[in-house]
């Protein structure tokens, strides 16, 4: 039976790699070419520890930021550790809070254009044909989830996706494994599925489900207009979805959850692959790595890492 942990660690998969979003820390843990385990934990900003994070919506948007502004330093840092020589490792250099903020802005800009923007031009070059403002906005939806169904089948055929969805089973399972009680053995986290309920592909696939029942009411205004709400909107969207998964996951034994959870568990057959042993492992020592910081676990019950020769 669950152990029914009080706090709910969640987590990201990385370029050969897993980083884990603890209590008070975030860890990152990368397989690097010499086979050799690299590792990365620091303190969580002040900002994602605050009252706001347990105030209900507020939360949500909270959450959305933290998540992008770790995922993207996650990323960087097993890009560096991934990629290095074996001979030659170079040194990790943290990007500026400029950069970041950059590269976030960047990268929000396209997922806007792409999964908001363009599927309301692509109906507005139709709309002449709907004679429904509820139809108009019920088939820019549709368009949004194809978009985004075709996305994500599109990353799933890229040769290095696939290892980093099989990073993304390890992370489930063991988070799984851990939410269980279970041990953290690779035969252990074995047991459990690479699909997990609280998945970021979940909490996607209920942000456009959301997104069509919330701007089927929008009617259809001027495009300038229609533009505006949708990217003003997406905050809003993201709060509530936030709490749709976060109730969800508290209930998945219920049959109303389990309903619910199909959809995004559904997603995850593509985001998610079975990973090996090294793979899990990997896995592992992230997961025990935050565990250990957080005080939620002994550094003498930890194996010692092995030997990092830089």
């Amino acid at each position: 039976m669950p152990h029914a942990p009080k706090f709910f660690y969640g987590g990201q998969a990385v370029i050969e790699g897993v980083m884990i979003r603890g209590k008070s820390h975030v860890s990152v843990a990368v397989r690097r070419p010499n086979g050799q385990l690299r590792t990365l934990c620091e303190p969580l900003s002040g900002m994602f520890l605050g009252k706001a994070r347990r105030i209900p919506f507020t939360r949500g948007a909270l959450v959305l930021a933290e998540s992008l502004t770790l995922g993207l330093k996650a990323l960087m840092f097993s890009a560096d550790a991934a990629l290095e020589d074996e001979d030659a490792a170079a040194e990790v250099k943290p990007l500026s809070s400029f950069a970041t903020g950059g590269m976030l802005a960047v990268s929000l800009l396209i997922a806007i254009a792409l999964f908001f923007v363009g599927p309301l031009l692509i109906t507005r070059a139709i709309d002449r044909f709907i004679a429904s403002d509820a139809l108009s906005n019920l088939t820019e939806g549709g368009i949004r989830l194809a978009i985004f169904f075709g996305y994500v089948w599109l990353m799933g055929r890229l040769p290095d996706m696939r290892r980093v969805f099989a990073y993304h089973g390890a992370e489930h399972m063991t988070i799984a494994a851990h939410e269980h009680g279970a041990p953290l053995t690779t035969a252990e986290i074995r047991k459990y599925p690479k699909e997990h309920p609280r998945c970021g592909t979940a909490f996607l696939m209920v942000v456009m489900v959301v997104a069509i029942l919330t701007f089927v009411f929008l009617g259809r205004p001027d495009l300038w207009l229609r533009i505006l709400e949708r990217i003003l909107l997406i905050p809003v969207i993201a709060a509530v979805s936030y709490e749709i998964i976060r109730v969800n996951a508290a209930q998945i034994t219920h049959p109303v959850a389990k309903f619910v959870a199909l959809p995004g568990l559904a997603m995850q057959w593509i985001t998610t692959r079975t990973p090996d042993d090294q793979q899990i492992e990997v896995a592992i020592k992230a997961m025990e790595t935050a565990l250990i910081a957080d005080g939620a676990l002994p550094a003498s019950s930890a194996p010692p890492p092995p030997l990092d020769p830089r």
